[in-house]
């Protein structure tokens, strides 16, 4: 990270806790991950037990699925939030400089999601 990424990124001194977009649904997204890791665990014992693979692999996408669901969530809360929060910087020179980052990081993640 070069030092005006880290102007950027950086709290300011003495400043409340960053917020996240996705703060005001954490318990939400809390909620689905929970399920998530309990249908990850009925896969493994799927597994252990000798079920049929068919049956795997359809849980497997039900997970697959509910993921995706969680990351376009985070992604929608990214944009919504912290690419808009940048567009609200008060110095246009920041302001410019502030938004690129913030929509390289969502086009950067929406690439490591599609691979």
């Amino acid at each position: 990270m070069n030092e005006s990424e880290a102007s950027i990124t950086a709290p300011l001194e003495g400043a409340l806790p960053q917020q996240h977009g996705y703060s005001a649904n954490k318990d939400a997204y809390l909620k689905r991950l929970k399920r998530i890791e309990g249908q990850v665990r009925g896969i493994a014992r799927m597994v252990d037990e000798d079920k049929y693979c068919i049956d795997i692999l359809t849980q497997v996408a039900a997970v697959t699925k509910a993921l995706h669901a969680v990351s376009l969530g985070l992604v929608e809360e990214h944009i919504g939030h912290c690419v808009v929060g940048a567009a609200a910087e008060p110095d246009p020179e920041l302001r410019a400089e502030a938004i690129d980052f913030k929509v390289k990081e969502a086009t950067d993640a929406i690439g490591r999601l599609l691979r």
